[in-house]
């Protein structure tokens, strides 16, 4: 059992550096998706060719079909973090992108029927109120974060959006046969946005690199698997609790990285937002779901 949390403490940790990557790239957040994206894909593609064989006979045209609307929503999910991680502070963005677990509610409600319960409804209002008392200091205080926070937030309802529709999709045999047709779609996608961009590519000096294969190898494949591996193994209430923890370390790395240093209004946002989380997380039984 130390082990399942110590691999989730990991997960949670890979997952947080997400944002401090973006922000230290100077790629542009389109093309970034994009590379990112891809590359995750075919460093997955084994895993899917194997999964394919063995479950073949089951995977049908319908359920490969039924990746291709939570690619149109994990692309613009991307593209619109990588644009939010670098207009606000990281540990601010990490904070609002991963309050996906309280708006993931309403998104099974309206998707798949699943009642919502008064103390969802409770804890939404708890934790969106973490977010508001970000908004308006910054919005008083003229820094420019207030435009960063609603792309964060409007990046968050996407990728809860994209949840639900895994949770819809659930009944695809493999998690390999969603996640790299997903992916896949998803990253084609960002490639023929970011086209206007793709000749800077053959410019990208090293670090660029090494930025763009950390994305795709870190958060993307490492933190996404860890977390995975975690639902499977506790309960699914802790597992979404403790993500929302990305944004501790995503806060401490680029106080090191940036010299960001936030201030006191964000401390007592956030623990509203953690405050929210857990009364929504907290009230249901069943695991979310185990796709990201």
């Amino acid at each position: 059992m130390i082990r399942a949390y110590l691999l989730l403490a990991l997960g949670v940790f890979t997952c947080s550096t997400a944002a401090v990557m973006i922000k230290a790239s100077s790629t542009h957040p389109v093309l970034l998706s994009a590379v990112r994206l891809l590359l995750a894909t075919l460093l997955l593609a084994p895993l899917f060719f194997r999964a394919l064989a063995a479950h073949r006979a089951a995977f049908t045209r319908a359920q490969l079909l039924s990746t291709t609307l939570p690619a149109v929503v994990l692309a613009a999910h991307f593209i619109s973090w990588a644009y939010g991680a670098r207009m606000t502070l990281t540990a601010q963005a990490s904070l609002i992108v991963n309050l996906a677990p309280v708006a993931l509610p309403f998104f099974l409600h309206a998707l798949l029927g699943e009642t919502i319960t008064r103390r969802e409804i409770i804890g939404t209002a708890i934790a969106i109120s973490g977010v508001t008392v970000l908004s308006a200091r910054d919005a008083f205080a003229g820094g420019g974060d207030l435009l960063g926070n609603l792309v964060c937030f409007g990046s968050m309802l996407l990728f809860a959006w994209y949840l639900a529709l895994g949770r819809r999709n659930r009944d695809v045999p493999s998690l390999w046969l969603y996640v790299v047709p997903v992916y896949l779609q998803a990253g084609l996608i960002c490639a023929v946005a970011a086209l206007p961009w793709w000749h800077t590519a053959a410019d990208l000096p090293p670090r660029e690199l090494l930025l763009l294969v950390g994305l795709a190898v870190v958060p993307t494949i490492l933190g996404h698997s860890l977390i995975n591996h975690a639902l499977r193994n506790l309960r699914g209430q802790i597992v979404s609790l403790c993500n929302v923890g990305q944004f501790i370390f995503a806060g401490v790395m680029a106080f090191f990285l940036f010299g960001e240093n936030p201030a006191p209004a964000f401390y007592a946002a956030s623990a509203l937002v953690v405050a929210g989380i857990a009364m929504v997380v907290l009230n249901h039984s069943p695991a979310p779901p185990k796709l990201r």
